[in-house]
């Protein structure tokens, strides 16, 4: 038996990147998937496609994740469609990289509500039927700049870091119903999003870390997997870093 069979995942910015890489994971190991997007683009239906093919019911929904109502409307309705909720990946997030002196209050209040509020947003909603069947597993995607910070992303260091406290509190509230939560916290992984740096940025980075290499979605794939099934079942309130040793 597969070790999701049956179940069914959330994952937030599911299109693309270390999202698509985790709910292709999920959906070969036999877990119903449900996505969610802020727009409904082409990019968008192929990833449900491809996650589809697996064998596995998957449906897109266009929500905005820093939104408290969407958050609410989009879970009642994958309840509404799948059944219930087992599994959450909150995944959602952008950048507004720049130094503190230069950085807006428009940039630190979009990084703070797409990435953290977002996390509140969802995970609020989703309990609700994780408690009433007292099980589920929540996984929030933080990120080694949430641990260590990093120069030019006070805005985003300062939200993963925010998860991380977030994750904690909620394995303590919810333990006693079987819900837990855990974050990932990724270092260079190569995206989309990453390989639009420079080349020179790129190989900096990838020296600095002693695996000598980027990390790939399907890394914290891997890892999303372990956490989200029942390997991981005496696991909670854990930050666990998929960083090639960047974080050591």
């Amino acid at each position: 038996m597969r070790l999701l069979e049956g179940k069914t995942a959330v994952i937030t910015g599911g299109s693309r990147g270390i999202g698509k890489g985790i709910a292709l994971r999920f959906a070969s190991e036999g877990a119903n998937i449900a996505i969610t997007n802020i727009v409904d683009n082409e990019e968008f239906a192929e990833a449900v496609r491809e996650i589809a093919a697996l064998g596995v019911k998957a449906k897109g929904y266009v929500s905005d994740a820093s939104v408290f109502s969407d958050a609410e409307n989009v879970i009642d309705e994958i309840v509404r469609d799948f059944g219930t909720v087992d599994i959450l990946v909150n995944n959602a997030g952008i950048t507004r990289d720049t130094l503190l002196m230069r950085m807006t209050e428009e940039q630190w209040d979009q990084v703070l509500t797409v990435n953290l509020k977002s996390v509140f947003n969802l995970t609020k909603a989703a309990i609700k039927p994780m408690m009433k069947q007292k099980s589920g597993s929540i996984v929030n995607m933080s990120s080694v700049v949430g641990v260590n910070g990093n120069a030019g992303q006070a805005n985003y260091s300062a939200s993963k870091a925010g998860i991380i406290g977030f994750t904690k509190s909620v394995a303590k509230e919810l333990g006693s119903r079987n819900v837990r939560c855990n974050a990932i916290a990724p270092g260079f992984i190569l995206t989309e999003m990453t390989s639009k740096l420079p080349d020179d940025v790129k190989s900096d980075w990838i020296s600095k870390i002693p695996l000598r290499r980027g990390g790939l979605p399907e890394d914290v794939a891997n890892v999303a997997l372990f956490l989200a099934s029942d390997l991981s079942s005496y696991v909670t309130g854990q930050t666990i870093h998929v960083c090639g040793g960047m974080a050591v």
